[in-house]
């Protein structure tokens, strides 16, 4: 039996439970006290471990022991701190109120120019005792790099377990997850709406691939491409009003757009090659895809109304899964480098000035997808003997692994802004 399940609703946290391994030493990092926060330990949850991972996770920051337990009102010399090599110092506490609600405070100081920087204070229910985290690290992210945080974000990804495919929206760390979908048939694609609120993605419930769009609230799902044929690769385009997706129902798999309340398909490739993989340019004027029309599968780039075609990626003989950074101006993939497929990195534009940069060393790298600040990528490969989702910086020097309880992780897709 399939179910789709609203998030919104509760039906509980997905079973499979997540925990962070962060490897690599980034070039430039921000030493930062965070200890423990007064009070956190009986809350249940642990609120500075999150916010320290989260921001660790970034490559922009390195964690210094506090040595001792700190909160808002401690009285802080900064110069000291200064003198133990902290650039930056984060305290605060967790207090249960009479009405079961918490209340999360902390301060943040800049122990280089002897100054408070933020002071926050969270009234949050238990149950978004993570999120507030979260959004803690992007408030500390944000303040001390002018960039925003992804950490309150999330990301999408497909469980294989056994015989049994669930949908899985998680936090931006992979903890705190429910199952927006479960069933006995393969799940793939899971592609997100510009504003969060929906997902499209594949289904073989009806034993071919056909295009769903679920809202995430409650639920709903419906049929948007089911074809003669193939129905596969849903991307939305930036302004959330049409669908990139192959369709095979002429014959040969193409490149088509679909509006996204309904209407007739439109073809934008003609080729005798198989079309695939179609993605848009964040400023909606461009598509990028896979073709084999050379001979073997590179991506390619066309004008989202149609019109000629000119290849992108040229360095390797077998390219695909092109996901394009928030700016525009790189383009991750996955390229297959002697019997390896690895996650790549490559400039846009008419001159890129460098040459294509590997991100990872593994074999089986697949579905790279940017985060919304366009800082780090997450992707699916295989690790040890098992299918793993991991994030990287765009250098490669940070890398962490969200290890799971022995699930098939695979199709990562990080979700926009606006949570």
């Amino acid at each position: 039996m399939l179910t789709a399940l609203g998030l919104a609703a509760a039906i509980g946290p997905a079973a499979a439970q997540f925990r962070v391994e962060i490897t690599g030493v980034g070039a430039t990092q921000v030493p930062l006290v965070l200890g423990p926060l007064r009070g956190e330990t009986p809350s249940g949850v642990a609120v500075s471990q999150i916010v320290r991972a989260d921001l660790e996770r970034s490559g922009l920051f390195r964690a210094v022991p506090p040595g001792a337990e700190l909160d808002e009102r401690s009285n802080i010399d900064l110069a000291l701190w200064r003198g133990r090599g902290a650039d930056a110092l984060v305290a605060g506490s967790v207090t249960r109120l009479a009405d079961g609600r918490f209340d999360v405070r902390y301060k943040l100081w800049d122990t280089v120019k002897g100054e408070e920087l933020l002071g926050q204070s969270k009234l949050v229910l238990p149950a978004d005792l993570r999120l507030a985290a979260h959004r803690m690290a992007d408030e500390i992210h944000q303040k001390l790099t002018g960039e925003r945080g992804v950490y309150a974000t999330r990301i999408a990804y497909v469980v294989r377990a056994g015989r049994r495919y669930t949908l899985h929206v998680t936090d931006a760390d992979g903890e705190g997850g429910q199952v927006a979908l479960a069933s006995p048939e393969p799940i793939i694609s899971p592609a997100w709406s510009p504003d969060g609120r929906q997902l499209a993605y594949v289904s073989f419930e009806t034993q071919k691939a056909v295009v769903w769009v679920q809202d995430l609230s409650t639920g709903e799902r419906r049929i948007v491409a089911s074809f003669r044929g193939s129905n596969s690769a849903p991307a939305w385009s930036p302004d959330g009003q049409r669908l990139a997706l192959t369709l095979s129902k002429d014959g040969l798999a193409q490149i088509y757009t679909l509006p996204v309340a309904g209407g007739k398909p439109e073809r934008l490739t003609r080729s005798s090659a198989i079309d695939t993989e179609p993605v848009f340019a964040p400023d909606g004027a461009s598509i990028y895809f896979v073709s084999d029309r050379g001979g073997g599968p590179q991506i390619y780039r066309l004008p989202a109304s149609g019109g000629g075609v000119e290849r992108v990626t040229f360095s390797g003989s077998y390219n695909i899964s092109p996901a394009i950074s928030p700016d525009g101006r790189a383009m991750a993939y996955i390229s297959r480098q002697g019997n390896a497929y690895r996650l790549m990195l490559q400039e846009l534009g008419a001159t890129p000035t460098a040459a294509p940069l590997a991100l990872s060393d593994t074999q089986d790298d697949e579905s790279p997808s940017f985060a919304p600040n366009g800082r780090l990528i997450v992707y699916a490969t295989r690790l040890q003997g098992a299918n793993v989702l991991m994030t990287t910086t765009l250098d490669g020097k940070i890398k962490t692994r969200l290890l799971s309880s022995g699930a098939d992780m695979r199709e990562p897709a990080w979700g926009p802004y606006g949570r």
